[in-house]
């Protein structure tokens, strides 16, 4: 046999050994056209390694971001439906099984490939040096790198008013489409908006809140932006919604605003702001809200840990991966450090609701919509983008899912110069009526 043919042989025993010890769903092809059962079901979804080149590289740098730069590229292709591989190997793969792997086997094996040249994985589409920065001069840099992808490209997968944060499911088997309506209204009711109010969406996106709210509540409703394509998008369908009177858009960053509001919102915009600005975000909304007014904070978090200090500063690498292709500058936090920030700059808490569960279908319903129309996508933003974004929905909604990463909306009002009653009702009954 030659190199490639014993290299071959020699990953194909390590897999029916992986096969035997861990029964998972899946079949694995190699460069030479063999395939290799991992479990003794009739179908199978196929992982394709393209060259030796390949495992070399996953051996001597086995990270998480290795294997998706592989993924994204084509050194190593999934055929099937990712989140169904997630689910069917998150109910095969347990601890007990991983420790009767014969480790001695296995290094025997794959030795060889720690003598084989690398294989490069070069993405082209990662923003590179700094995507873990918190400076806002990079904020409009930061938003223009994940939202500009274009909003054709977002409309594969996102429900025709393309709400990019977490549904509202008030029924699990519920369509997307309900569950984010569902969302829009229950972000109203809990900032009780009144007719004739003035309300401000920071982050504002593709308009669909702005536009929900003047429609069904009779508001003034202002919204920031620093996507280009999320303004001209909203502009135009304020326009055609005959909104021009009630709603307005402006590309601005929001620590630059000016003026007072009765009700805001910041709805999967606090992710971008960075822990370190904090006391400068918190600061500016309440300088924005008149005394006694709602202010609704939707964010994804972080667990907490015993030491706070590293629950604050620690990257994972599941996260370094989202900041440098995804989503550069985000950064999460524990809850209760939003909390306590929220209340050191002025603010009372009166509610904060767990939406954790509903990210999780939320995310799996983009993912598999994404999937669905991958020659679109694969046309508009080439393979290696398809398959990063891909690989990127199916692990949020997975980290969703297991409670690696948590979201809340958490409602808080203004403590102005007037202490005393907030105003709300007794109950939380409005909400559910």
């Amino acid at each position: 046999m030659n190199a490639s043919e014993n290299l071959s042989a020699a990953l194909q025993a390590a897999l029916h050994h992986v096969g035997q010890a861990l029964s998972l769903p899946l079949r694995v092809a190699l460069w030479d056209g063999s395939e290799v059962a991992l479990s003794a079901d009739e179908t199978l979804p196929k992982v394709t390694i393209r060259s030796p080149g390949v495992v070399a590289s996953l051996l001597k740098r086995p990270s998480l971001e290795n294997f998706v730069r592989h993924y994204a590229v084509g050194g190593i292709a999934i055929d099937g439906d990712l989140m169904a591989i997630g689910d069917a190997l998150n109910a095969r793969v347990r601890k007990k099984d991983v420790r009767q792997l014969n480790k001695r086997l296995l290094l025997r094996t794959l030795w060889p490939f720690l003598f084989v040249r690398s294989e490069k994985a070069a993405t082209r589409h990662d923003y590179g040096e700094g995507a873990t920065a918190h400076a806002n001069v990079r904020n409009q840099e930061y938003i223009q790198f994940h939202y500009d992808v274009g909003n054709d490209f977002y409309n594969l997968f996102l429900d025709p008013e393309m709400l990019y944060s977490c549904a509202y499911f008030t029924d699990w088997n519920g369509s997307l489409e309900q569950a984010q309506q569902d969302k829009l209204e229950m972000i109203c009711r809990k900032l009780r908006l009144q007719k004739g109010e003035k309300f401000l969406d920071i982050g504002s996106g593709w308009g669909g809140l702005l536009c929900y709210a003047a429609q069904h509540y009779g508001v003034q409703a202002h919204g920031v932006t620093l996507s280009q394509e999320q303004y001209d998008f909203t502009k135009a369908k304020i326009q055609a919604l005959g909104l021009g009177a009630q709603v307005t858009v402006e590309i601005r960053d929001y620590i630059s605003l000016e003026g007072r509001y009765d009700k805001i919102a910041s709805i999967g915009m606090f992710e971008h702001v960075g822990i370190a600005n904090f006391p400068a975000y918190f600061r500016k909304i309440n300088s924005l809200l008149k005394d006694n007014g709602l202010f609704l904070n939707h964010a994804i978090a972080r667990r907490g840990k015993r030491d706070q200090k590293a629950a604050l500063t620690r990257i994972t690498p599941e996260k370094r991966m989202i900041l440098k292709y995804i989503f550069p500058g985000s950064e999460l936090s524990p809850i209760g450090h939003s909390v306590n920030s929220m209340e050191a700059y002025g603010f009372e808490i009166h509610d904060v609701e767990a939406w954790r569960e509903h990210y999780a279908l939320t995310t799996r319903r983009w993912c598999e919509r994404l999937q669905a129309n991958k020659q679109q996508a694969v046309e508009m933003v080439g393979i290696e983008r398809y398959n990063l974004w891909i690989a990127y929905l199916a692990g949020v909604s997975f980290g969703f899912a297991s409670g690696s990463i948590l979201i809340f909306q958490t409602l808080g009002s203004k403590r102005g110069k007037q202490k005393g009653a907030s105003g709300l009702p007794p109950t939380r009954a409005d909400l559910y009526r």
